[in-house]
């Protein structure tokens, strides 16, 4: 990439991805992890998810259980998220729900961007 850097990169290519104007609404907050919390949970949820359960996303890696269809549908929007990306549509810039693939035994997620 030739002297830009990752973190630099990945702030361009999402917003222009969301189609958001870059640096409109910023927190001065750095954004240090984004958590995915279930939220509601019917039928017969095969990883187990609770409600209450969590898992926090971090540059480095992941930390906590999620089904890997879950996290495999959630990924776009948890790494948008990370890299401070806006979703227009969102009522609040920092907090997105997310609905597992199954169904048939559907788990809500909350996705929440987590500030220093």
């Amino acid at each position: 990439m030739g002297g830009i850097k990752r973190r630099e990169f990945c702030k361009t290519a999402s917003c222009a991805a969301v189609g958001a104007a870059w640096g409109v609404g910023r927190s001065e907050k750095k954004i240090v992890a984004v958590e995915a919390r279930v939220l509601s949970q019917k039928g017969n949820c095969a990883m187990g998810h609770k409600v209450g359960d969590a898992a926090t996303f971090t540059e480095s890696g992941v930390e906590g259980k999620i089904c890997i269809h879950a996290l495999y549908s959630m990924m776009p929007a948890v790494f948008a998220m990370l890299f401070d990306s806006r979703f227009p549509w969102l009522e609040d810039p920092d907090t997105k729900t997310h609905a597992c693939p199954d169904a048939y035994n559907p788990v809500v997620f909350e996705i929440t961007r987590l500030r220093e």
